[in-house]
């Protein structure tokens, strides 16, 4: 971990990523947290949502001029389309804090009753979340300046305006990094937004 590179991924962000996590491994064996535990915090996504979180709130303390100039608005929820192949990925432990936020919602209308491609976890009529203080990284992090732009893009348009903050960037470097680490010796799941969430709504367990 403490060499890895990350291919994709910028070298600073990785080298941000992995001061985050050898911070978290110093502080983990000071408190003596035994191996098994450690290794199934890292495979799970805590320690990349705990870690993910501190370098989002730092972001946040001085944002990007386009984050305090976003066009984002309760309702406005064409970034919520998930049309791309992967659904949106997510790590295990935003998959389990997700699916209890909707199960309980199984059977009732969702977000593809709005849009075809939308989240579930959308009010269809309403189009906000339903597992708002649930919600992954990827929804934390996205913004934009261009509401139409979004709509635009949402229909298979190429519209500027839309970006995510770098501390995304820093939370999926951590989850390649702990991959890398882990290989071979415990499997570091990743879920797919959409399927989730639909699973959750059709009344599927998380696994």
């Amino acid at each position: 971990m403490e060499t890895a590179d990350l291919k994709g991924s910028p070298p600073q962000v990785t080298d941000q990523a992995r001061r985050l996590l050898l911070a978290y491994l110093s502080t983990a064996e000071a408190q003596s947290l035994p191996y098994s535990k450690l290794a199934r915090a890292l495979a799970n996504g805590e320690v990349t949502a705990q870690m993910g979180m501190i370098a989002h709130e730092e972001v946040l303390k001085s944002p990007p001029d386009a984050y305090r100039d976003a066009a984002c608005a309760s309702g406005c929820a064409f970034c919520c389309i998930l049309s791309g192949e992967d659904g949106g990925t997510i790590t295990g432990a935003e998959a389990a804090r997700m699916h209890a936020a909707l199960a309980p919602l199984a059977g009732q209308p969702d977000g593809r009753d709005w849009h075809a491609f939308a989240c579930p976890s959308l009010d269809p009529e309403t189009r906000t979340c339903r597992a708002y203080d649930a919600r992954p990284m990827i929804c934390r992090s996205f913004f934009s300046t261009d509401a139409a732009a979004c709509e635009e893009n949402a229909n298979g348009g190429e519209a500027d305006g839309a970006a995510v903050l770098s501390s995304h960037l820093i939370y999926l470097a951590m989850h390649g990094l702990i991959r890398l680490a882990l290989a071979g010796v415990i499997k570091v799941p990743s879920y797919s937004l959409a399927r989730l969430a639909a699973g959750a709504f059709s009344g599927h367990s998380l696994e």
